[in-house]
């Protein structure tokens, strides 16, 4: 337990992730109480032109106190000069640096990308990383790489009259055990799906209608998991996407295919038939035991058989997303994962930090999960770039999320002519995205004004089926801003 006990709360957000990412797994009171057993004291004094902080490590028997001067109207500046103070406290407590500095946002890449196009040279943006968030040398050659990268391949989307489209299948064949996303299990859901499909063909003809005479660039299709449909409704959604939306000007058709225990060739030939031009395969790991403990029902043969099935059928873009941070994984265990999928040779992988999130099993149910062992280190994510760079990958995308094993991030790496154009566009927030189905959200960007809006779906399938007329009122307030 961290105690945060905070006179002026302008900063608390701020100060709560950084130090959410040097004592992960904490929770944090902001009242005391007397008898509790805190683990760190955290208390702030604010004064006219500078912030004092003290923190007192309970079990370590120490307590630092510094100071920043402020000017606070200038919140980015003041913000940063906190963090860059609070880094440097918990620095000394726990004698740990974070690749990523004080860093804790989910796009990281952002900030180079804007550096980038406002005109500065790649060394004026290493400084301004370094010095403003304290990153390492690794993560702003990367961010800078791959925004550098980020902006060739953007380079024909329309961001003032384009955009992108997603569609949302909520169901998987089971849940697994690090999983937060919005799903449910496709059993429950079989012999009902029309009345999912046919909410979702309402909002599918409404987006159209409101964004006629606009350019569509990327289409994808995600989850859960798609493929958990029968290949009877997927054909159904995908010819139904065709009739609604002009696909003249698609650049980009994915399907997350995803769980190899949900793909058929019925299914992938659906895909293929229908001008899918993208598609994933993930098996997260090549070691079966770990497949057992987080809950995928697929063997690591069965990964290899797809693949070779949808090899076989044309398809010549296929991503794989491996995680990394798994129950009872080490080195070498990622290494035999990496080997394997060097065998496969997919066009791109997809490589994630493990994130636990509130809504995951593994997090509900520590008494349960408790103890496995779960190891993420920078040797193991270098591996895994010294492995995309052999197969001839290059990394075009990254994100962040909270709570993630090592602080690191997820990155995306693919062969030359085979990037996702979409993967890069919902990360980098340059398009609107309206999407399409229960537990989705769309964003609508306005660029001459350099700001974005959101709207939500709700999350659960009875009340997206029983609530569509509400999904299509909030989408009607939002793009009306659009059209002005």
């Amino acid at each position: 337990m961290i105690g945060l006990f905070l006179d002026d709360q302008s900063f608390e957000q701020d100060i709560r992730e950084l130090l959410m990412a040097f004592y992960p797994g904490e929770s944090f009171a902001h009242e005391e109480t007397e008898g509790e057993d805190y683990r760190l004291k955290v208390q702030s004094q604010t004064r006219e032109d500078s912030f004092f902080l003290t923190i007192r490590d309970m079990e370590g028997n120490e307590e630092i106190t510094d100071s920043v001067n402020v000017h606070y109207p200038d919140r980015f500046e003041t913000k940063n000069r906190i963090k860059r103070m609070l880094y440097q406290m918990a620095g000394k407590l726990t004698g740990m640096e974070l690749p990523w500095g004080t860093l804790t946002g989910i796009r990281p890449t952002k900030i180079a990308m804007t550096k980038l196009l406002e005109g500065h040279s790649k060394e004026e943006v290493k400084s301004h990383m370094k010095e403003t968030y304290l990153a390492s040398d690794a993560k702003t050659d990367l961010s800078i790489e791959i925004a550098s990268r980020e902006i060739s391949l953007l380079s024909e989307i329309d961001y003032e009259n384009g955009y992108s489209l997603y569609v949302g299948i909520p169901f998987c064949p089971t849940t697994c055990l690090y999983c937060s996303f919005t799903s449910f299990p496709i059993g429950q859901w079989e012999k009902r799906m029309e009345l999912y499909l046919e909410a979702l063909f309402r909002e599918m003809d409404y987006t159209a209608e409101k964004m006629k005479g606009r350019v569509l660039d990327t289409v994808y299709i995600g989850g859960g998991t798609p493929t958990s449909l029968s290949a009877q409704h997927l054909e159904i959604l995908i010819k139904r996407l065709y009739d609604t939306f002009d696909f003249s000007t698609v650049k980009e058709f994915t399907v997350e295919a995803g769980r190899p225990d949900s793909i058929t060739e019925d299914k992938l030939r659906v895909l293929k038939a229908h001008g899918v031009t993208r598609i994933s395969i993930n098996p997260q790991t090549m070691k079966q035991e770990t497949l057992s403990i987080i809950g995928r029902r697929h063997t690591v043969d069965m990964v290899k058989e797809q693949f070779h099935l949808a090899r076989s059928l044309g398809f010549d873009n296929i991503n794989m997303d491996l995680i990394i941070g798994l129950p009872e994984e080490d080195m070498e265990d990622v290494r035999n994962t990496m080997e394997e999928i060097k065998a496969l040779s997919p066009d791109s992988i997809t490589v994630h930090s493990l994130a636990i999130k509130r809504a995951a099993r593994l997090n509900m149910f520590k008494e349960k999960y408790g103890d496995y062992k779960m190891v993420n280190t920078q040797e193991m994510i270098d591996l895994t770039a010294e492995y995309a760079r052999m197969m001839g990958q290059e990394p075009y995308y990254l994100y962040r999320q909270k709570n993630m094993a090592g602080n690191f991030e997820n990155v995306g790496y693919s062969q030359p002519g085979k990037a996702c154009i979409y993967n890069i566009l919902i990360m980098e927030e340059k398009q609107t995205i309206i999407a399409l189905g229960a537990g989705t959200t769309t964003k609508v960007v306005f660029p001459s004004e350099n700001r974005l809006e959101r709207v939500e779906n709700v999350k659960d399938v009875e009340q997206y089926i029983t609530r569509i007329d509400e999904m299509l009122e909030r989408k009607e307030k939002m793009l009306a801003k659009l059209e002005m």
